[in-house]
């Protein structure tokens, strides 16, 4: 049998190439799932209490409040052993959470950015409402209501 220099008999070098390369593939697919998930999700909530030490959820509210429910939703479907679905919410709570974070220190540094989420008041508030076609409102406890009575 030929021998290698370094490494003995040149079956022995083969085998633990071999098993290397099992090893790097059970540790890739084992990554996509719960281990995949752990990281995922930990980052995740890491990066939304990040966002919550800045006040997203008075300067960022709407991307505050999609980081938080795909924090949410991440956790159920891993709840459900679906760790494909709870990775990519992981990952969006994680996108959703810094957007959250540099958009509450931006809005708070000059509060005249906070017109981006809320309107400055009294700024037409109130969308007109269309009447025509529009059947009336009524009250299910008035007797008689005034749109329904007969002349």
């Amino acid at each position: 049998m030929k021998r290698d220099k370094n490494n003995g008999p040149m079956g022995a070098r083969s085998l633990g190439l071999v098993s290397i390369v099992i090893a790097g593939a059970t540790l890739a697919l084992a990554a996509c799932g719960p281990i995949g998930y752990v990281t995922n999700v930990r980052s995740a909530s890491t990066a939304v209490e990040e966002a919550r030490a800045v006040n997203a959820a008075k300067y960022a509210p709407y991307e505050w409040t999609r980081a938080v429910e795909y924090l949410h939703a991440a956790r159920a479907e891993a709840a459900m052993a679906d760790f494909e679905a709870a990775n990519r919410f992981g990952r969006l709570a994680s996108e959703a959470a810094t957007k959250a974070k540099a958009d509450a220190i931006r809005r708070a540094a000059d509060p005249r950015l906070m017109d981006e989420i809320t309107p400055p008041p009294g700024a037409g508030s109130r969308p007109a409402l269309p009447t025509e076609g529009v059947a009336p409102v009524v009250d299910p406890d008035e007797e008689n209501p005034a749109e329904l009575e007969t002349p």
